[in-house]
């Protein structure tokens, strides 16, 4: 049997390739259970300070698999799986770690939505989106519901939702649910360099701005009083001492996470 998430480490970056290019990488059991597998190591290993999310063959993942989907046949079964999705998303928001969406091709339903999930989006220039739930009488799971109306605002969210439509990567781009389009021949090259220079960048002051990002609901207020707790014990950091060090030799600092 196939694994059917592909896990890999380099210098720094985790790479994990969901493996079913047969059925463009749609989520089954063996999928979300790769994905969790993958993501316990790479929270586990200091030696991981970023991770990238791809898919394999033609399709970064066309969402959930529907001949699962319709074989399920208890309410508790099918409450368990969406959860089981969801808590996929919730760990890489969670993550202390920064995660790239690299989007290989065609992402629809909850594909799209695990890539909102990720900090970052590089996306080929010939990829497309649709948040497809409504052409098959569901609603958007794996935290679309969340992620999409941050993303794009709620009018928007509501039109590509209600219509299911698929959009171009162009539109993709301008609606911000990409940082970045690259052809297809520089993209492996580009979403590398990205994530060379994350994992070589200071741990501390990534981990915690995803964190204080990623956290709905804070007031102004509220910010203020997490700067004043947390900036103090970055600027007591060894990777604080460093980084000035750096900058005043006009050098590449080696920051270590302490």
């Amino acid at each position: 049997m196939e694994t059917e998430v592909l896990y890999q480490v380099q210098d720094g970056v985790a790479t994990l390739t969901m493996n079913r290019p047969q059925s463009l990488n749609s989520m089954n059991p063996g999928l979300i259970d790769g994905l969790h597998d993958a993501l316990t190591k790479a929270a586990a290993d200091d030696q991981v300070r970023c991770l990238v999310l791809t898919g394999a063959g033609r399709a970064f993942c066309a969402g959930g698999d529907l001949g699962y989907l319709n074989g399920i046949d208890s309410l508790a079964e099918k409450r368990a799986f969406i959860n089981r999705v969801g808590d996929v998303a919730r760990r890489i928001t969670m993550l202390p770690k920064p995660v790239i969406a690299k989007v290989n091709g065609v992402t629809a339903g909850a594909g799209v939505n695990l890539m909102l999930a990720c900090d970052l989006v590089y996306a080929v220039a010939t990829a497309k989106f649709g948040e497809s739930f409504a052409k098959v009488g569901l609603i958007p799971d794996c935290g679309g519901l969340f992620f999409l109306p941050r993303t794009v605002g709620t009018l928007k969210a509501k039109e590509l939702m209600f219509t299911a439509d698929l959009i171009t990567a162009a539109e993709a781009e301008k609606l911000g649910l990409v940082n970045h389009l690259c052809p297809a021949e520089q993209l492996d090259a580009t979403v590398a360099a990205m994530a060379k220079r994350l994992a070589e960048s200071a741990p501390l002051s990534i981990s915690l701005i995803k964190q204080y990002v990623n956290q709905p609901g804070l007031t102004l207020d509220d910010v203020l009083a997490a700067e004043a707790v947390a900036q103090p014990l970055c600027m007591g950091s060894r990777d604080c001492a460093e980084g000035i060090a750096a900058f005043k030799e006009k050098r590449a600092p080696k920051f270590t996470g302490k």
